[in-house]
């Protein structure tokens, strides 16, 4: 009879997920050749092969596959008992490891840190800056629980099977231009078809910031942008409007609070129509640990406070 242990199902599915021996021992604070001793163990217990060489790294064979499907599944259910034996305990307590990409770091994660401590002084709480496309592979194996992520009107981000999606507020994308701007001083909406000359500061190629931008001025302009200058980070990307007398749309959240209190920029809406970005969170299908739910209310609470100011 095969006995099989779920830490070593974790590092096969770990290895499915994550492509490399080198990758899973990076996640998981392992050398590679302890990840590779407990497969080839693993490999022993089952009396299969489970790994086979590609290339330079690994691949899972028929058999890995097979196992690994079913890894999900006991996995899966180890959490929804962990989950609900903590649920029997009355006091929430437990770790609580969420990420999220910038402004929903500094606007709900941050603060949410500080009303648990305040609410709820036994949970650990760890907080990452990371984009979605960066935190798949934890979030799916169960190394972070919840990751607040964002899409654009027109550019909906996939939903992968296991993983639960919940907007947590919508906001528009408004023009920022420098002071000096010649559509800067009227103070109505501005034309994206207006700015067809500018320069233009987006995110990096393949975020979907990058592919708003680009995709309305195609859209909505009728031509094909300067993105001159890219940085994921807004605060960078204002620097940019207000020294390089570069262009940008960004969303409400990452904006001034009060415009009058930077007088550098201008923020005005589209003239040609709303565009709008959502915040969502994303987290694995299944019952929420009681520490994950007191977490994920308090990010609703802050999300709801937030989407009356916008």
């Amino acid at each position: 009879m095969v006995t099989l242990d779920l830490r070593r199902l974790r590092l096969l599915r770990e290895v499915e997920e994550r492509g490399t021996l080198g990758a899973v021992a990076v996640a998981l604070g392992y050398s590679p050749s302890s990840v590779s001793q407990q497969l080839s163990v693993l490999e022993r217990e089952t009396g299969t092969r489970l790994l086979e060489k590609a290339g330079r790294g690994v691949r899972l064979t028929d058999a890995g596959r097979l196992l690994a499907a079913h890894a999900r599944v006991l996995l899966a259910a180890a959490e929804a008992a962990t989950a609900d034996l903590a649920a029997l305990g009355g006091t929430v307590r437990g770790t609580v490891r969420a990420g999220g990409l910038q402004s929903a770091a500094r606007r709900l994660l941050v603060p949410a840190v500080a009303r648990m401590a305040a609410g709820h002084p036994q949970v650990r709480t760890e907080i990452s800056e990371v984009e979605l496309e960066q935190a798949l592979p934890g979030l799916r194996l169960g190394a972070v629980d919840l990751v607040v992520s964002d899409e654009y009107d027109g550019h909906p981000r996939p939903r992968p099977a296991g993983l639960r999606f919940e907007v947590l507020l919508e906001e528009p994308v408004r023009v920022v231009l420098p002071a000096g701007h010649r559509l800067a001083a009227p103070g109505g909406p501005v034309a994206l078809a207006a700015l067809r000359h500018d320069v233009w500061v987006a995110s990096d190629v393949g975020t979907g910031h990058h592919d708003m931008v680009v995709g309305n001025c195609r859209l909505v302009g009728g031509y094909e942008p300067d993105v001159r200058h890219r940085s994921n980070d807004a605060d960078v990307q204002l620097g940019l409007v207000r020294a390089a007398a570069a262009v940008a749309l960004l969303p409400a959240l990452v904006l001034p609070a009060d415009p009058a209190a930077d007088p550098a920029v201008a923020v005005r809406d589209v003239a040609e129509g709303r565009f709008g970005r959502r915040l969502v969170v994303v987290r694995r299908d299944g019952p929420l640990p009681p520490a994950v739910a007191a977490f994920l209310a308090v990010v609703r609470d802050l999300a709801g406070d937030l989407a009356r100011t916008l």
